[in-house]
């Protein structure tokens, strides 16, 4: 047992193994909506939803546990919410990917971001991304789901006069906006888990009212849902055409999955004082950032979209958890979900609006660092944010936010300020807009 316990960095002199548990638990119950929301938002693209829960679940157990032994941190990882919703929505729907075709792009982001692990790179494109366009990124994804979510929920429809409007309400939006006021309220509270909670409350809620639907043969217990569908159907069709839209594709996939694990893992690592006071340097980061990389191709060839580290990991670093029991504890009880599909699978939207609306407003905090006295800063900013919503792309945005970005700083003279890989990137970008015309 102390051999085990030790693999996972726990030392008995300075943590409780009680304590690690609870802090795993806790950490679980607060990400665990993404059990039911995955499978939604990938069914959406056409992807077996059975097996998307199984897939989510494996490889949410695989990188947990990389992280666990191998990094020895108390970060959990899963599917990545507002990257799911750019698999599905923009990937897919929008850009007329088939879902084959995306798992490839993230596939391949997988292998890139291991290789820039490896070879300690990912430093120099951090670097090279200005801060404030890193912080309207999130912002962005933030106001990107949510808006997912609203409509998933009923409460907005299409409209030919205004784009968009509230709907007639009925039971399913009733519902859903009912989910969005009480996981505020329980956020509001700090009750842990109070995303999952919500999900599960309006769930139950909404099966008189026909909005959950149970199927005849419904079991609490199952065996999992084979994986068949959805594993190993990777499509190298665009990457090998050298098609450039994939290459984008991949770089924002990339870039996403690179900065929000970044973020996470070194605003809880510092806030839980796990960092060098003197250099701020976290132990163990390198090894955090494969067990990221692995996720997500894991993932991929599992058959879901890019893993990455939860913020979420973070109420459970508040409970008190510093080792890999933390994160162990976290895997095991996602394999332990495993055999509970059926319930999460009757899940309705109207459900798991709340988990997306409130995620989106989570991701709004980033908007404070940002600065908006220099205009040249704002504007791009602003851009970036606005652009991901408005045209249901989150790649549209970053690419707009970055060229906007270089192009007003060039004609105001502080061209300076930009790094060579800034326009290495802007060159590109404007070489995807540009293609199509020639």
């Amino acid at each position: 047992m102390n051999s085990i316990l030790s693999l996972l960095g726990f030392d008995a002199a300075k943590h409780s193994i009680k304590t690690e548990v609870l802090a795993g638990l806790t950490t679980f119950l607060t990400m665990s909506y993404i059990l039911a929301v995955n499978p939604i938002i990938l069914s959406e693209a056409g992807m077996d939803k059975g097996a998307v829960f199984s897939a989510t679940v494996i490889a949410a157990a695989i990188a947990t546990l990389v992280m666990a032994f191998y990094a020895k941190m108390p970060f959990a990882l899963a599917s990545g919410m507002g990257i799911n919703a750019f698999f599905a929505y923009t990937l897919v729907i929008i850009m007329g990917y088939t879902w084959q075709q995306a798992l490839s792009a993230v596939l391949i982001e997988g292998i890139v971001f291991i290789l820039l692990t490896i070879f300690k790179v990912r430093e120099a494109i951090v670097d090279s991304i200005p801060l404030n366009l890193r912080y309207s990124i999130s912002v962005g994804i933030g106001m990107f789901i949510a808006f997912i979510g609203l409509k998933n929920g009923g409460i907005v429809v299409s409209s030919e006069a205004t784009m968009t409007s509230l709907c007639t309400w009925n039971a399913t939006s009733l519902l859903a906006m009912a989910g969005i006021l009480l996981g505020a309220i329980l956020l509001a509270l700090k009750v842990k888990g109070a995303l999952f909670y919500t999900i599960i409350i309006i769930t139950i809620i909404g099966i008189p009212f026909g909005v959950t639907q149970i199927p005849e043969n419904f079991t609490l217990v199952s065996m999992p849902v084979s994986l068949d569908a959805v594993a190993f159907k990777i499509d190298f069709s665009r990457f090998l055409a050298l098609d450039l839209d994939f290459y984008i594709v991949v770089f924002t996939l990339l870039f996403m999955d690179l900065f929000d694990t970044i973020g996470t893992l070194i605003g809880a690592a510092t806030g839980a004082g796990m960092a060098d006071k003197q250099t701020g340097k976290i132990h163990n980061l390198n090894k955090a950032l494969m067990a990221d990389a692995i996720g997500t191709t894991v993932g991929a060839l599992c058959g879901t979209s890019t893993v990455t580290t939860y913020v979420e990991s973070t109420t459970g670093i508040l409970e008190g958890g510093r080792t890999g029991l933390t994160s162990f504890t976290v895997a095991m009880l996602f394999l332990v979900a495993l055999f509970f599909s059926p319930v999460f699978l009757m899940i309705p939207s109207a459900a798991t609006t709340s988990a997306l609306f409130l995620v989106g407003v989570m991701m709004l905090r980033s908007i404070i660092h940002i600065d908006f006295i220099d205009f040249t800063e704002s504007m791009p900013c602003f851009v970036t944010m606005l652009m991901m919503p408005f045209t249901a792309s989150i790649s549209e945005g970053i690419v707009l936010g970055l060229l906007s970005y270089v192009l007003v700083k060039v004609l105001t003279g502080r061209y300076r300020e930009l790094s060579v890989t800034m326009y290495i990137l802007a060159l590109f970008f404007v070489m995807k807009y540009v293609a199509p015309l020639l």
